[in-house]
């Protein structure tokens, strides 16, 4: 039932590196319109006559910083990564063709409005600019970048939606790849670092100077994305986290304005169970009392080899609702997701010019921030919460957590929910709002939230975590801050899982003592369950929790039982420590004096921060200079989340994700705001700014961020037109 075609043949670039008198005529004009200013840090602050001037700089500024990061991120976003990393990542491009075909792609741009398209004919301008005066720059596959190619990357979250079709599975149907070797690669290290972030907004009855306060703290892997500032006359001066090849602001503020996005727990997405038959001219799937033919596709997969570049080509289906992605049961299973890459394109850029509240919710009436919650605030004092921007109006009588009955039309989708049906908050009496990947019901606290049974159970799946727990904690009732009141408490260091799970374990220990483990008890019952670079404690909890986690994890019946009864993965392990907290404890005890010498190695000792190279993967080395920190995983409840592991048989262990950009921000008259990012701004091991930002990072401390001409030209530290 699946048809594959492997074609071999030599693929060359339709590229060419040489750029007309036309083009670099064009290039020429707008670099002159544009002045790239680079501070103390190295952040670029672009200013442009025009909003595609400011475009054209701000792209060329971020290729500067690590233009490979940019060309990695759109060779991934069209389907094209084999061409340069071989014929494993072929189904990483598959499941990204399956929805980008550059003859769509293409015709999209021309309909997209005139507006739009000068802001993507810049953005290619930037680039190709960018080249054209670095010519000891090689790029891997994209030797020029075309307008609509902006289009193929619209969304800057780190898993766009795409990302939730499993890719063995995907493999698996289309391809060659074993049933038993596809299922064991879905198995998911349970001590795996959480993908999300953290938003804070306070009202200004909170806030000591009365003025709307906003914490701005996405969770991505490290050098996800670059700081940068833009300015035009056109009305544009926004600040913030860039993901690395777009030219808008993702997570930032204006001087009216600020938002944050956090991962949704909301349904956007949905499978179909198809019921198909094979004819003679092709294959059907059952649609109510009739039968529809399945669209076919080929795709075509270029990939690179000792031997050159090869291609694959493969035949896909679709039906009305989307692909087909995988197979259950007998039945083919489609997909369908949110495509609508022009109104996401303008939602994603016309929020970095809104000037209020009103303004912000109208921008959200292009439903195409998808898989995002946002965090709102503004200069007027007004806080908001903005649940999932893409809700499809579903029959609540199915079970949308499962494929649906393709067959059956009732399942179809019935347009889209309303902003005022969606979960959402506006200056609630509690005075601030907060989401942390966690389910939306505390947003604004006890007393203050929405509740769930005032929607379908498909407007959110998310459970509560522990740092939904720890934001109640430090913001629930708590009056007169300020910026670095909310920088403090966004990096508070109680970690609130251990409040759950040493109580169990101390039960359990108290059940059946060991002489063995006296210590190390009595370590812990003295600890007050912060983390620090100097706590011997947070070393042995976190290397008793993630053990504990992974043995949990392992008794696939005790997990399955739990999860029937409605517990959260979270609350099967705080059940699960009664029965193997002890044992895990033993193990936890012998590694930490197996790798360090000692059961008391401070936290600081073991936990590091490390930058060597610009590489996209990072290496690591015990005996290379590291820094200390104090915070930890998410998973115990750090709002300051560090997600760390040892790399290539290392004894320490360094981080790779977590709080990759912090900010704080206060609005009113002027914006005032401090900000830091992991690591430096550049991706260049040869620049002052590869790792400048380090030791505040490691030390949770911000500095001042540079927003008004006259702190950036007291601040600046070269000013230049691109190109000199």
């Amino acid at each position: 039932m699946k048809s594959f075609f492997l074609v071999i043949v030599f693929v060359f670039s339709g590229f060419s590196s040489v750029a007309s008198s036309s083009d670099l005529e064009r290039w020429q004009e707008q670099a002159g319109q544009v002045t790239i200013t680079r501070d103390t840090w190295g952040i670029p602050h672009i200013y442009g006559k025009t909003d595609a001037n400011a475009v054209f700089g701000m792209i060329y500024a971020q290729a500067e910083d690590d233009f490979h990061r940019i060309e990695l991120n759109y060779l991934n976003a069209m389907g094209r990564l084999a061409e340069s990393e071989g014929e494993d990542e072929l189904y990483r491009d598959l499941r990204m063709k399956l929805y980008i075909d550059p003859t769509d792609i293409k015709q999209k741009y021309s309909e997209s409005p005139a507006d739009l398209k000068k802001l993507m004919n810049a953005w290619a301008d930037g680039l190709n600019y960018y080249l054209h005066t670095h010519p000891e720059i090689t790029p891997k596959v994209i030797k020029a970048f075309e307008p609509w190619m902006a289009l193929t990357f619209t969304e800057g979250s780190i898993g766009g939606d795409i990302e939730r079709i499993n890719i063995k599975r995907l493999e698996r149907f289309y391809g060659f790849a074993k049933a038993d070797v596809a299922v064991a690669q879905l198995t998911q290290d349970p001590n795996a670092e959480p993908q999300g972030s953290n938003g804070f907004a306070i009202a200004p009855e909170n806030t000591k100077n009365g003025k709307a306060l906003l914490l701005i703290n996405p969770h991505t892997s490290f050098y996800f994305r670059a700081e940068v500032h833009m300015r035009s006359d056109e009305g544009l001066n926004a600040y913030g986290a860039v993901t690395w090849g777009q030219f808008f602001i993702y997570q930032g503020f204006n001087e009216k304005t600020g938002w944050m996005h956090t991962s949704s727990g909301a349904d956007f997405i949905d499978e179909y169970s198809e019921t198909i038959e094979q004819r003679k001219d092709g294959h059907y799937y059952k649609y109510g009392d009739t039968w529809r033919k399945l669209r076919e596709r080929q795709i075509t997969l270029p990939y690179k080899t000792a031997m050159g570049q090869k291609s694959k080509t493969v035949t896909v289906f679709y039906s009305h609702r989307g692909p087909i992605v995988r197979d259950l049961d007998g039945k083919w299973v489609s997909v369908a997701l949110m495509q609508n890459p022009i109104d996401a394109l303008k939602q994603s850029y016309g929020r970095t010019k809104t000037k209020n509240y009103a303004d912000y919710r109208e921008n959200m009436q292009l439903h195409t921030n998808s898989s995002n919650n946002t965090l709102f605030a503004d200069s007027d004092g007004n806080i908001a919460y903005f649940h999932s921007n893409f809700i499809p109006r579903r029959d609540p009588s199915f079970n949308w957590k499962e494929p649906v009955d393709g067959s059956n039309p009732a399942t179809d989708w019935l347009g889209l929910h309303t902003l005022d049906e969606t979960v959402g908050g506006h200056n609630p009496k509690s005075g601030y709002l907060n989401n942390t990947n966690n389910w939306p019901w505390m947003m604004a606290g006890p007393k203050y939230s929405p509740k769930a049974s005032d929607y379908p159970s498909y407007m959110e799946n998310y459970p509560e975590n522990y740092r939904g727990i720890h934001a109640i904690e430090v913001l629930d009732g708590k009056k007169d801050f300020t910026i670095d009141s909310l920088a403090a408490a966004a990096y508070d260091n109680h970690l609130t899982a251990f409040d759950v799970l040493l109580p169990v374990l101390y039960t359990a220990y108290k059940a059946a003592p060991a002489v063995e483990l006296a210590e190390q008890i009595a370590l812990l019952k003295t600890w007050d369950h912060r983390s620090s670079v100097n706590s011997t404690a947070t070393s042995l909890a976190v290397f008793w929790g993630q053990d504990l986690r992974r043995k949990a994890a392992e008794n696939d019946i005790a997990e399955a039982e739990a999860l029937a009864r409605g517990l959260s993965f979270s609350e099967y392990v705080a059940e699960y420590t009664a029965q193997i907290g002890v044992a895990t404890l033993y193990e936890a005890k012998a590694k930490l004096i197996a790798d360090f010498g000692s059961a008391e190695t401070p936290w600081g000792e073991i936990n590091r921060f490390q930058r060597l190279t610009g590489d996209i993967v990072q290496p690591f080395d015990d005996s290379a200079e590291s820094i200390p920190v104090g915070f930890t995983s998410a998973r115990w409840g750090s709002l300051a989340a560090y997600g760390q592991r040892t790399f290539n048989g290392t004894k320490r262990i360094y981080g790779t994700r977590g709080n990759s950009f912090v900010a704080v921000v206060e609005f009113g008259d002027k914006v005032v705001a401090k900000a830091i990012t992991a690591g430096g701004q550049s991706g260049d091991p040869a620049s002052p700014h590869f790792n400048d930002q380090a030791s505040l990072y490691a030390a949770g401390k911000l500095r001042d961020v540079y927003f008004y001409p006259e702190d950036i030209q007291k601040n600046a530290k070269r000013k230049y037109h691109p190109g000199e």
